[in-house]
């Protein structure tokens, strides 16, 4: 074995005491580095402290809806309200259908958010379902942004327009700028 022409220098060799230093300047540095924290992030740009209070929901029956009905006009069968876009405000979905005096007329299931000028009635921005597709609607309800109900229909014309015979179970979110609709079959009666 061949030794070395020059000594060993003293600072190759790592001792624990080397050790102990680097792991003192080390929790030096995490502690410091967890008391350098920056302020907490706010949601808002307004004052500290200031809050507002969130809009009331569109009121269902100040809408005209787009549902020919004659003289006997629509009637607002179910409504809920929830924020469905993620905008901080709520919207109203309701289920509207012309007035009847028997049987089950078909309904439609609108989304409505606040007006664009203040004092004029709420704007009809969606239509999840429309009448012309003539189902019924019960069960509707808005939760966590998903509007959900059931579509009450027909599995052929000679079925009474009293007694539907077919459910699915619906559900729509907002999703990439307009509502995605999600279907789920039911047997009724079951």
């Amino acid at each position: 074995m061949q030794t070395a022409a020059v000594p060993e220098l003293a600072h190759t060799h790592a001792r624990p005491v080397h050790w102990l230093a680097t792991a003192a300047v080390m929790a030096g540095v995490v502690a410091l580095a967890g008391w350098l924290q920056p302020d907490a992030a706010k949601a808002s740009q307004g004052a500290a402290g200031a809050r507002t209070a969130a809009a009331p929901a569109p009121n269902a029956a100040a809408v005209a809806y787009p549902l020919q009905c004659g003289t006997v006009g629509t009637q607002v069968a179910a409504q809920a309200e929830g924020d469905l876009d993620g905008d901080g405000s709520p919207e109203t979905v309701a289920v509207v259908h012309c007035r009847a005096g028997s049987g089950t007329p078909p309904s439609g299931i609108y989304v409505l958010t606040r007006p664009a000028v203040k004092g004029a009635p709420p704007r009809l921005v969606a239509t999840l379902a429309d009448p012309r597709e003539k189902f019924g609607v019960s069960g509707l309800a808005v939760q966590d942004g998903t509007v959900m109900a059931t579509l009450l229909g027909y599995s052929s014309p000679s079925v009474p327009r009293c007694c539907p015979d077919e459910a699915q179970k619906a559900k729509w979110r907002w999703q990439g700028g307009k509502f995605v609709r999600s279907t789920q079959p039911q047997a009724l009666g079951a």
